[in-house]
Parts: structure tokens; C-alpha cells; sequence
């Protein structure tokens, strides 16, 4: 005699039913690439999904399932993906050549793209990534002041070179991340955001430090918003001290607005990094900023100014293919209402989701600033009313420091088998390619999520 045991379908058993293909490929992914994955944020247990393609805010995995998109090619796909002009770009470029090892007009052409947009940029140096952007600021920094130090905000991202690693993404106590060498931590002074008398009693005291970095947007995209008046009295002090203000704008440029959030707050630094936006969805990355500084990469210019020149090479520095993808995305974004429209799908989806939290009874917060939206999933069970939560208020160690890993992981799964692929901040990246139609199944999405959660005893209601 048989029995049946009725067992209730989990989020993770949809999800590997929809996912089998996937599943065979990370096993194999497993064998010759550590954890499985190229990049950290794309870490999802029980594994992640493989995409196959994608166009316009979709794509879809190795086995057939259609996921609306709001990794967004981790923020670099404000067009969406396969976006036609950039597509049509692109392959013209491969034909002509992929790497000439020498100057051409598209360089030029994108140079000047930046310059007209990005409020800050009298000069434009490009680099193959935002994490080396972000190393030679603060080596233009540094030679420009004469000064060693770098002042960085806890939780704010600059790449993953090692003068920027500690308090980051981790080590936030102020020790030293495993391969960094202890001598390289010295060089930052790395202070909590929320603190602005404390960062401008040491602009102020100290005479050593070259450079302020920080984003714009707050900590991580805007998971944590900075304090009111930050950028400005930043900005004021300074100047006056004679400190470089840099602005990693990797995520913004090109997002708060075409002019990125120095455009936005009307606030211009000294030096910008870019990346992601900058490149069309190719590899890419920038420094623009003040002539003064930048010249300093300039062999006539240095000479005259009696400065030594910065040395800067780069295989793929300006690389054509990537020029084509990001002279035609530019164009675009100077041209045409981008900016807007993604910011107003953002909106949609924010508000969605906060309408759904208060109707299911979940304590949760959902925020976030131009296109982006971010889900606060409350691990500490905090009393919030996500009608009224403000982020503001929990600071630093209320928003990331109280990370739930496992909880946002089944948030991400649970949306994902119901065909959305959000970040695991938890949150997305909204492009101008997000319609209607992507909204309303995502809201949907969500809300079928936040119930299964509930249900599985992951949600306490509010």
C-alpha cells in the first residue's frame, strides 16, 4: 500500500522546474569558473538563471522562459537592451575593424558627446572600465594637489581596485580586506556620510587630503540617500580648502538626467567618473572634468604648467567597437526624452509596489530616486508604514548594515519565477524601453512574491 504525501509547491521548487537548463549550465559553470559566476552581484542560489538573449526591457533564459529586465546590463542599458541604432552602430564598426591601436573620429565624436552633456567636463579621458576611471582620479588627484589622501563615505562603491575596497561593500570596521595591503588602507580616510560636521571639521583640520569621492546618488545607486545639504556644503568646503571633488557618476551619469546628477542637483565637481552609460552597454569608462586637472595627462600642458606628466595607457582605452556603441547612445540620450521616460516608468513601479505593501499588510519600505527603485525588505521587522518610510532615517547601518541575504535572495527568486529579474540590492534599474505592459507585470510579479513569501513564513505582516 502506497501513501501520497501532499506537499505545498515552494518558490524554489517553481523555480527549478523553470530552470533546468540553467541548473545543468551552472554545474558546468562550476568546473572551470569559481562560484560558478564573472560577476559577485550575480550570485543567486540555488543558482542563477543563464540568458540566452534580449531586446528592449526583456530577455530571456537558456531554457525559453521571458523575464522583464531591470538588471538593465547593471545599469549600463538606459535604451534597453539591442536598442536598433546601437545595434546598427555596432555591427558596421565590426566590419570596419575592432581595435585600429590608434586614434580615430569616433573617439572624438564621443569626446565631445560627454563634453556637451556632462556639465563638469572640460576635458574627457576614456579608460575600459569605472573601476580604472575611478584609479586614475585619484591618481590626477593626487598629483594635482600633491597630497596622499583620499576621503571615501562608508558603503559608497568606486570599483574594486584596492584603494577603494575597504568600507565599501565590506570591512566596514576599518580592516583590511583579504589581498589588500594593509599600507594602501592609510591612504583613505573613510568617514560615515550621515556625519557632515565631523566630514567638515576634517576637510577643515587636515591638510593632507587630495580628493573627496563619493556618489552622488548615496551608497549604492541610492540605497542609502544622503543627508540634505550634503552635496553643497561638500561642494563648498572643498573649495575652499583647495581638495578635489570628485563625483563617481557610473551609475547617474547619464541617468539622474543626460547631464548625470551634477546636472540634476546643479552642482559641478572637479572630476567625474563614468561608465556603464557611457559605453552603450559595451565596456567603458571616463574621467571628465576641470582642463587644470585633466591636463595633466597632456605632455605640453604639463611641461608648461611645470607639473610632471601622469603616464595613462589602456589596451582598450576608446576601443571603436565600444566608440560606436556609445556614440550612438549619446546621441540619443542629447536628442530625446531617455531620461524621462525611464524615470516615469521608475515612478510607476514605485508607487505600485508601495500601493501593494500596504494592501498585503507587509511592513517594507520602496524608494529611490530618477529611474532606479529599491525594495527595503525590513529584516529587522522594524514597525514601518511603507506609505510614510523614509530611508533617511535609518542611515548607513539601518539600511545596508542590516542586510538579510536570504531574504533578499527568495525576494529575487520569487520574482524571477514569476518572470522578473530584478538586482539583488533588492531593486532594478528602469530603462526607456519599460512600458506599460512591463510595469503592470511587474507589479503583478511582486505582488504574487510578496504573498508567496508570507506564506512561507519569510513576511510577518505589518
Amino acid at each position: 500500500m502506497s501513501t501520497t504525501t501532499n506537499r505545498r509547491v515552494t518558490i524554489d521548487d517553481e523555480y527549478r522546474a523553470r530552470t533546468r537548463a540553467s541548473a545543468d549550465l551552472y554545474a558546468e559553470a562550476c568546473t572551470v569558473i569559481p562560484a560558478g559566476i564573472t560577476h559577485d552581484s550575480r550570485f543567486t542560489l540555488p543558482y542563477p538563471i543563464f540568458v540566452a538573449r534580449a531586446a528592449g526591457p526583456r530577455k530571456w533564459d537558456v531554457d525559453g522562459n521571458e523575464y522583464v529586465d531591470y538588471f538593465g546590463g547593471h545599469g549600463a542599458l538606459l535604451l534597453g537592451h539591442s536598442h536598433p541604432a546601437v545595434v546598427e552602430a555596432v555591427q558596421r564598426q565590426v566590419s570596419l575593424g575592432t581595435h585600429w591601436g590608434a586614434s580615430h573620429t569616433l573617439e572624438v565624436r564621443w569626446a565631445q558627446l560627454v563634453q556637451r552633456l556632462i556639465p563638469s567636463a572640460e576635458r574627457v579621458r576614456f579608460t575600459a572600465s569605472g573601476t580604472e576611471a575611478s584609479h586614475l582620479a585619484l591618481r590626477l588627484a593626487r598629483a594635482y594637489t600633491g597630497k596622499p589622501k583620499i576621503m571615501r563615505f562608508v558603503g559608497h562603491f568606486h570599483g574594486w581596485h584596492g584603494e577603494v575596497v575597504a568600507g565599501a561593500m565590506s570591512h566596514f570596521d576599518g580592516s583590511v580586506p583579504a589581498g589588500i595591503a594593509p599600507s594602501l588602507l592609510d591612504q583613505s580616510i573613510v568617514l560615515p556620510a550621515e556625519d557632515i560636521p565631523r566630514i567638515v571639521e576634517t576637510l577643515q583640520t587636515r591638510d593632507d587630503i587630495a580628493a573627496v569621492i563619493f556618489e552622488p546618488s548615496g551608497a549604492s545607486w541610492g540605497q542609502v540617500p544622503l543627508p540634505p545639504g550634503f552635496i553643497a556644503r561638500l561642494r563648498e568646503v572643498t573649495r575652499k580648502q583647495g581638495v578635489v571633488l570628485i563625483f563617481d557618476e557610473v551609475i547617474t551619469g547619464f541617468r539622474w538626467s543626460r547631464g548625470g546628477a551634477q546636472a540634476r542637483y546643479g552642482i559641478t565637481p572637479d572630476l567625474c567618473v563614468l561608465a556603464k552609460i557611457l559605453a552603450g552597454g559595451l565596456p567603458g569608462g571616463a574621467v571628465a572634468g576641470a582642463k587644470a586637472i585633466m591636463d595633466q595627462l597632456d605632455p605640453a600642458a604639463a611641461k608648461a604648467a611645470s607639473r610632471e606628466k601622469i603616464g595613462h595607457q589602456g589596451t582598450f582605452n576608446a576601443n571603436p567597437l565600444c566608440a560606436a556603441a556609445a556614440v550612438a547612445t549619446l546621441g540619443i540620450v542629447e536628442t530625446t526624452d531617455v531620461c524621462e521616460r525611464a524615470e516615469a516608468a521608475a515612478a510607476e513601479i514605485r508607487n505600485g509596489m508601495r500601493r501593494i505593501l500596504i494592501e498585503e499588510g507587509v511592513p517594507w519600505g520602496v524608494y529611490g530616486e530618477a529611474s532606479v527603485f529599491i525594495i527595503f525588505p525590513n529584516p529587522g521587522r522594524l514597525p514601518i508604514d511603507p506609505a510614510t518610510f523614509d530611508p533617511a532615517e535609518l542611515g548607513f547601518k539601518g539600511i545596508k548594515g542590516a542586510r538579510d541575504a536570504n531574504l533578499i535572495n527568495r525576494l529575487r527568486v520569487a520574482m524571477l519565477a514569476n518572470g522578473v529579474d530584478i538586482m539583488g540590492g533588492p531593486g532594478g534599474i528602469v530603462s526607456a524601453s519599460h512600458g506599460p505592459g512591463e510595469v503592470a507585470q511587474t507589479l503583478d510579479a511582486f505582488r504574487i512574491a510578496v504573498r508567496r513569501l508570507k506564506l512561507e513564513g519569510d513576511i510577518r505582516n505589518a
